[in-house]
This record gives C-alpha cells, structure tokens and sequence, in this order.
C-alpha cells in the first residue's frame, strides 16, 4: 500500500517525503504566526498520510507551541509534569551528563492511558553536535507485514497497557500507587486508525505488560515477535535534530524511539501532547 501523497494534494504547504513508508518534512511555514484553517488541514492530511511530520528552524515559544498544538485537538498533561510548572501541558524532557537517556525503546507515548494521545509535538531546545536522533517505525507497515495467519489471530487479542512499568520508579511512586491513579488499561492489539481507517499493531515494550487469555510464556512469545516487528529499518525513518527542529507524530499509527548515544552531552526537549480517543479494532475485511 503505497499512502505518500502528492505535493499536488499540499497548495499551502510544501511536503518533502523523508521516505515511502514513513516520515515527511513541511517547509514554507512560521509556526510562531497563527495558521489559518486551511493550513491546519493540509498538516493534517500530512500527519495522517506520512504518520511523521518535520519542521526545521522554528524558534518558537512554549507559548506558541501550546497554541499550534490546540489546532489539532484539547492538550493533555503528564504525570511526570511537576504541579507548579507554569505551562503544564509542556513535558521537558532533558538529558546530560548526570542524566542518561532513557527513552531508547520503541513505543507510542501514554497508551497506558484510557484513552491514549492523538499526537506529539516535540521542539528541539539544545541537541547534542552528535547524535541523539528520534527514530519511527510505520506500525501499520508493520502490521501489513505479518502472515495472514499471524494478522488474523492478532486482531483477536487484546492486551494490558501499564503505567506502572516505567513510570513507578522514574516518579518515586509504588506501582499500586500509580496504579490505583490510572489503572491498567486494555486495548486491542490491532488497533483501527479513526480517521484513516488502517489497522496496525498497538502493542509496545514500554507500556504493554502482556497479553489477555495467553499463558505468561505465550504472551511473551508473541509480544517479542510483534515488538520486533518495529526494528525493521524498511519501515522507518529517523530524524537528525538541531535547535528549532519540530517532529510531530500520530501516537495511534507509529511508534518512535530516541536514540540515546550522546550522553554525556545535552539534549533538552519540550514535548506538547494532544488528547485521543479510546482504541478500537473494526474488521476493515
């Protein structure tokens, strides 16, 4: 299935495919000037086309972040936002030398949510000279890619998301603690786009704590076989940051994965998170 659209479809925008399976470059845009509606759209229409979507040399404010971010839908806040942070829909996420990366495992942020992200917004701050890319993995490719056989049983199953699993400890809370605040949520391994229609895999090593009706060996079994998936390098794209790089990505469609080989430099980053809705898997068939 070939989905890179034309520029032909873009009048507003120009669009650059980084790939043809994921990722695209929009140039001939200040996101620090209010975009009218039609702009908006042709982002969109981006963002659902390519699952990944890049803007280079935007200085821009958090300010201005938070109000491009409101285009696409009501922002979220992270637990790991501290309460008195004056922007609290901005997540800082920074790194140096008395701080290693920990992001470097493949994953769609918050599906230990009910109802998990439409979207991230991630600025580039400061970025290491060297290294420190972003990763991201087209999960409906992936998805597409398994047998018939393997694409059948998945989309029978659904699995547990867990906040516990990563943010127990980087939080200082007790996993039931966190728990008893956002509890496991269950989703459907193959989750159906809302607004595109495709079905990919929805399961990832950072959040999913297994399988519903497997035996503990099976279910980690499968979730091995299908979080590899996401490592196959045909199916991805990865993005080189300098100060004022945005990516934007659809958490309901990719999976991302930032490379942490620059420590002990720094990299700070301030992500904007926009609201999604619960997932569900519709027979397409």
């Amino acid at each position: 299935m070939n989905l890179v659209a034309p520029q032909s479809r873009f009048a507003r925008v120009t669009v650059a495919p980084l790939t043809p399976a994921i990722g695209a470059e929009i140039s001939g845009i200040d996101l620090g000037i209010e975009q009218d509606d039609a702009v908006i759209a042709e982002i969109r229409t981006a963002l659902l086309t390519h699952k990944v979507v890049f803007f280079r040399d935007q200085f821009i404010t958090p300010a201005q972040h938070i109000a491009f971010a409101r285009r696409f839908g009501t922002l979220e806040i992270h637990p790991a936002t501290p309460k008195d942070q004056p922007d609290p829909e901005v997540l800082h996420i920074a790194h140096g030398p008395d701080s290693r990366g920990r992001e470097n495992a493949w994953h769609s942020d918050v599906t230990w949510r009910a109802e998990p992200s439409l979207g991230s917004i991630l600025r580039a701050v400061e970025v290491p000279g060297v290294g420190g890319d972003t990763l991201f993995a087209d999960m409906a490719a992936a998805f597409r890619a398994l047998s018939p056989a393997m694409q059948d049983w998945c989309r029978s199953l659904n699995a547990v998301h867990d906040i516990a699993r990563v943010f127990a400890g980087r939080l200082g809370k007790s996993a039931d603690e966190l728990r008893a605040k956002y509890p496991p949520q269950v989703h459907p391994v193959v989750r159906t786009h809302p607004e595109t229609g495709e079905q990919a895999l929805y399961v990832n090593t950072a959040f999913t704590s297994h399988i519903e009706g497997l035996s503990a060996k099976e279910s980690e079994w499968l979730l091995a076989h299908l979080y590899a998936q996401a490592a196959v390098p045909e199916i991805q794209c990865r993005f080189h940051w300098r100060p004022g790089s945005i990516a934007f990505w659809d958490n309901r469609a990719a999976q991302h994965y930032a490379a942490s080989d620059y420590f002990p430099a720094v990299r700070r980053m301030e992500r904007v998170t926009i609201a999604g809705d619960r997932p569900y898997y519709r027979d397409e068939r």
